[in-house]
C-alpha cells in the first residue's frame, strides 16, 4: 500500500477525487437539479464537505500510525487545502444567495446570529493554516511553531461542529450531528491516548527497577 500512495499518480487522482463533490454540484447547478431550493442546497451542502474534510484530515494521523501506511501523510496537506476550498465556496455561496454580497449586511448578520459567527470564526482561524501549508512557511516559521500553529484544527473541527449543530437545531434534526460528534470524538480521543501512550513510554524506569533493552 505505501508503494501504491508513493506513485506519481497517486496525488493526481486523489485531487481529482476531490473535487468530485464540487463537479457534482456545478453541475446540478447548471442543470437545475438541486431541488427546490438550489441556494439553500448549494450553501449546506458545501458546509457538509467541509466538515467531512476536516474529519478526513484528522483521520491521517490516526490511519497512518494504526496501519503503519506512512505515505499517507503527504496526502494530508492536501485535504487539508480542499476543506479550505469548499468552506471559501460555503462562505461565497452564503454571501451571494442568502446576502446578495451586500458586505454592510453580511457584517450585521453575522454579529447577529450565532451560529453564523461560529461558522466565520472557523473559517478565520482556517485561513492561517492553509497560507502556512507550503514548505517555505515551514521553514520560515520554524518545525515547532508550524505545528503549533496547525493544532487550530482541533479548535476549527469544534466551532465547525458546533456551527452545524446550531444549524440543525432549527429544525430539530440532530441524527448527522451525532454521526459527526462521534467520529471528532473518537478522533480526538485517539490523540489524547495515543499522547499519554507514548508519555508513559518515555518516562524513565523507577529507581531500583532494571530496564530490559529491546
Amino acid at each position: 500500500m505505501n508503494k501504491l500512495l508513493l506513485h506519481p499518480a497517486a496525488k493526481p487522482v486523489l485531487f481529482v477525487l476531490c473535487l468530485l463533490p464540487f463537479a457534482w454540484l456545478a453541475w446540478g447547478a447548471f442543470t437545475d437539479g438541486l431541488g427546490a431550493n438550489p441556494a439553500e442546497y448549494l450553501i449546506r451542502s458545501t458546509g457538509d464537505w467541509t466538515l467531512r474534510f476536516i474529519c478526513i484530515v484528522l483521520a491521517v494521523t490516526p490511519l497512518r500510525v494504526m496501519t503503519r501506511i506512512n505515505a499517507l501523510a503527504r496526502f494530508r496537506r492536501m485535504l487539508g487545502l480542499f476543506a479550505y476550498f469548499y468552506v471559501v465556496v460555503h462562505l461565497l455561496s452564503y454571501s451571494l444567495f442568502d446576502m446578495g454580497f451586500d458586505i454592510p449586511e453580511i457584517v450585521k448578520d453575522i454579529a447577529k446570529r450565532p451560529f453564523i459567527l461560529v461558522g466565520f470564526s472557523a473559517f478565520v482561524l482556517l485561513t492561517p493554516l492553509a497560507a502556512t501549508s507550503f514548505n517555505r512557511a515551514i521553514k520560515a516559521m520554524g518545525a515547532k511553531r508550524w505545528q503549533t500553529l496547525h493544532k487550530l484544527v482541533y479548535v476549527i473541527a469544534g466551532l465547525g461542529l458546533l456551527h452545524f449543530f446550531w444549524m440543525r437545531a432549527g429544525k430539530n434534526d440532530f441524527a448527522e450531528v451525532f454521526v459527526y460528534a462521534a467520529i471528532i470524538a473518537v478522533l480526538l480521543g485517539w490523540r489524547v491516548w495515543n499522547f499519554a501512550r507514548n508519555k508513559r513510554a518515555a518516562a524513565p524506569a523507577p529507581a531500583g527497577r532494571v530496564q530490559l533493552s529491546k
